[in-house]
């Protein structure tokens, strides 16, 4: 959005939710069904979060029909967000969250900000890419970081492509890229954390365990030459707009949430969903995730 942007009506709401992913899209309706008033502050261009753009069926949500994609689970928060009223402010880049006068000013990039008496970040994560600056996003030339619409995109064909990653995403893809008529695919994994349904179905002599190092400009891992590199190395918080709240986290680096209450080390502010790696990363959780964090703070305006 260009910096003309004219700045939105200075109010005050009772809780703005920050990402509208499926955590934040559940609390947001939660909310609003208790007859308050939240608003989702979405850095993209529509909610979804991750399951917009994916084009997997999601058979783990069970509540949608088995061949439901995350396309379609985005479109459906998109409908139930709408139906509850919610206003939702797209491209809305939160850059701080000010703590004034018992209440939060949330200032986006652009200089638009808005007022609430509670936040809930539910801002999701990130790919991580590799270690190298020159490879950390999936623009670089011959790397795809993550799993999605990218992978599906690519032609296979003929490739010989190597998968770093040692967990369900980095063997599910392999198998993925196996199926789509490529000519080799080796899985590099310095320790193997996927089911062992996946595992199972990946040719051991194709998958390398222990260290190992990468040329990203070469395309080579330990000295092998390959056509594309796919990096599946899990994922980090999008929190970066938190630093001046100066939240507790935990030792893997995500935000700590209360387990019963889903409240952060600074009191009126809520973490929910992947932000907090407190759950099983799935878009059920999520939604379970953004209940509690709704009822936590029904509890508070209600007293």
């Amino acid at each position: 959005m260009s910096k003309s942007t004219p700045s939105l009506t200075p109010q005050t709401y009772d809780a703005a939710i920050v990402g509208g992913g499926p955590a934040g899209i559940s609390c947001a309706v939660w909310l609003a069904l208790f007859g308050f008033r939240p608003v989702v502050l979405e850095a993209a261009e529509r909610v979804g979060g991750l399951c917009r753009g994916n084009p997997y069926a999601d058979p783990w949500t069970v509540c949608l029909p088995y061949t439901a994609t995350g396309n379609d689970i985005a479109n459906h928060l998109e409908i139930n967000i709408q139906q509850a009223g919610v206003p939702v402010h797209n491209n809305f880049r939160v850059e701080r969250i000010t703590p004034e006068s018992e209440k939060f000013v949330l200032q986006a990039e652009d200089g638009r900000s808005v007022r609430a008496s509670y936040v809930v970040i539910a801002s999701g994560v990130r790919f991580r890419g590799l270690d190298s600056s020159a490879a950390n996003t999936a623009t670089t030339e011959g790397v795809i970081v993550g799993p999605g619409a990218q992978v599906v995109a690519q032609n296979f064909s003929g490739l010989r492509v190597a998968v770093l990653g040692g967990g369900d995403n980095a063997f599910e893809n392999a198998l993925y890229v196996r199926s789509k008529g490529a000519k080799q695919v080796d899985l590099y994994a310095r320790t193997v954390r996927a089911q062992k349904q996946f595992v199972n179905k990946m040719p051991a002599a194709d998958v390398y365990r222990g260290s190992y190092e990468v040329d990203v400009q070469g395309r080579q891992v330990n000295g092998r030459q390959y056509d594309l590199l796919m990096v599946f190395y899990g994922f980090e918080p999008i929190d970066e707009f938190t630093a001046g709240l100066a939240l507790k986290r935990t030792r893997e680096g995500f935000l700590y949430a209360d387990p019963q209450t889903t409240e952060t080390s600074q009191p009126g502010v809520y973490a929910i969903g992947e932000v907090t790696q407190r759950l099983h990363p799935c878009v059920v959780t999520a939604l379970a995730d953004g209940v509690l964090a709704a009822k936590a703070i029904q509890a508070r305006l209600e007293a």
